[in-house]
């Protein structure tokens, strides 16, 4: 591919592209034998869909939005080399993708950043990119996620997300608050399961709220918890 300079990049661009098509296989292939949720190209979309929605919802310019819809798509692409810092993994094979299909080094710098700090490991909301990024990523809790066939062997990540109903970002922007409402059927998996293993990535989105001048709410079944 020959590489351009200053070309406007687009989510929809990087969507087509065929190396990005392929990670993006890859990197959900790795996870799948590993055991872990779907982190396809649905839960791509969703975390680049919800990540933009919520600058544009607070106001913010169109192109960070549209530039935080892009570091939602690729966040996990680092999955394709190793579940391991595949947030750092993924920042770098990011530089070269949007380098590559001409993105400047000022806009590319900010998904790369993004990217690398969307996990509660090491993560940090350093900017609206990264704080709208770690929002979308963190709020993507749904059944469809689920891939164990067999009920029996279910692990408490199973059950969460094949008890999760529905799960619903939105942001008021008057009242400054971003609020993430899940509806939880309680005879799949307890409101206390869905704390145990997601209770650091709440606290990551109150601190990316923050970062971003809201409050974080989280309301289950109608009552607001956080």
């Amino acid at each position: 591919m020959t590489e351009t300079t200053n070309t406007l990049v687009t989510l929809d661009d990087v969507r087509r592209n065929a190396e990005v098509a392929v990670l993006v296989r890859k990197a959900d292939h790795n996870l799948e034998v590993l055991g872990y949720t779907e982190h396809s190209e649905r839960h791509a979309t969703i975390v680049a869909t919800t990540a933009r929605n919520i600058l544009l919802d607070l106001g913010r310019p169109e192109r960070t939005a549209e530039l935080a819809a892009i570091a939602g798509y690729l966040h996990d692409v680092g999955n394709a080399i190793s579940r391991f810092d595949h947030g750092i993994a993924a920042a770098l094979i990011v530089r070269d993708l949007l380098r590559q299909m001409g993105m400047p080094v000022e806009e590319y710098a900010e998904v790369m950043a993004a990217v690398g700090n969307h996990e509660e490991q090491y993560g940090e909301a350093i900017s609206d990119i990264a704080a709208a990024l770690i929002l979308g990523d963190k709020s993507d809790v749904n059944r469809d996620r689920v891939r164990n066939p067999d009920p029996h062997t279910f692990d408490i990540h199973d059950r969460v997300n094949l008890a999760s109903q529905n799960a619903a970002v939105t942001v008021d922007p008057g009242a400054r608050t971003i609020t993430l409402s899940l509806d939880i059927d309680t005879t799949v998996s307890q409101v206390m399961e869905y704390f145990e293993i997601f209770l650091s990535r709440m606290l990551m989105c109150r601190r990316a709220a923050a970062f971003l001048g809201c409050a974080f709410s989280l309301v289950i079944n109608g009552t607001r918890l956080l």
